[in-house]
């Protein structure tokens, strides 16, 4: 039975990729902020899945509760980080800012270091982090967002890089995607808004196909490469 960690599975496409890999008769441990719905899905799954209430911005507690978890899955095969959050910040408020960075950057690393080291240690594995389009280029209404995204993406080349001159068979899959129809997906004009359950089948079959990199749904590959080719001048007017 291969043995998931995802990392903020109590909504949107943590909860879905959970619930997919359950039907994969995979033992899946999840965390996340929220104790009730991590016990509604405990209890559904009791066999298959464990839990740990966990805050990414917990300093002191959060690799020794990961840890506890680990250990009682009786190991991890593969560690998706799927928690960050981010929020419209038009008037560059320092309060709405700080949780994103302590999140998506902290937080994020902290995760990311100990799930490397874990599987340098034990010889093989898988890291998947979810990143996002959004860390192709800077935003003025969501600056700390883009910024940590785009932090993360090359946080998670560095890694593919470290993995790559590794002995051990241990790979990682930097997920890009678009807009989803979960909280996070804030603002007006949104477009091309894939449906939850729909961009966790696609990450499934990148981590499966063990991809570097993959965007969620395939279209964004396109629309960030035009973002990258915009000149400066032009992007900072649109």
């Amino acid at each position: 039975m291969k043995k998931i960690l995802i990392i903020g599975a109590t909504s949107g496409i943590g909860r879905s990729l959970a619930e997919q890999y359950v039907s994969e008769n995979s033992l899946v441990g999840i965390t996340g902020r929220r104790e009730a719905v991590l016990q509604e899905m405990n209890a559904a799954h009791p066999n298959q899945i464990v839990n740990r209430v966990c805050d990414l911005t917990d300093t002191q507690h959060r690799i020794s509760i990961l840890d506890a978890l680990v250990q009682e899955m009786g190991g991890m095969d593969l560690l998706i980080i799927c928690a960050g959050t981010g929020e419209l910040n038009p008037e560059l408020d320092f309060q709405l800012e700080e949780p994103t960075l302590q999140t998506n950057v902290l937080g994020f690393t902290h995760v990311a270091d100990w799930g490397f080291r874990y599987f340098e240690k034990q010889g093989s594995g898988h890291l998947v982090n979810i990143s996002s389009v959004g860390g192709t280029r800077g935003s003025g209404i969501a600056p700390a967002y883009n910024a940590s995204k785009a932090y993360q993406i090359n946080y998670m080349e560095g890694l593919r890089q470290k993995a790559a001159k590794s002995s051990h068979p241990i790979f990682t899959t930097d997920i890009r995607p678009g807009f989803v129809d979960t909280a996070m997906a804030k603002g007006e004009g949104l477009f091309w808004v894939a449906p939850v359950d729909k961009a966790a089948r696609q990450i499934r079959k990148a981590i499966a196909r063990k991809k570097r990199v993959a965007y969620i749904s395939k279209r964004w590959k396109y629309v960030a490469g035009i973002f990258r080719i915009i000149p400066a001048p032009i992007y900072c007017r649109m």
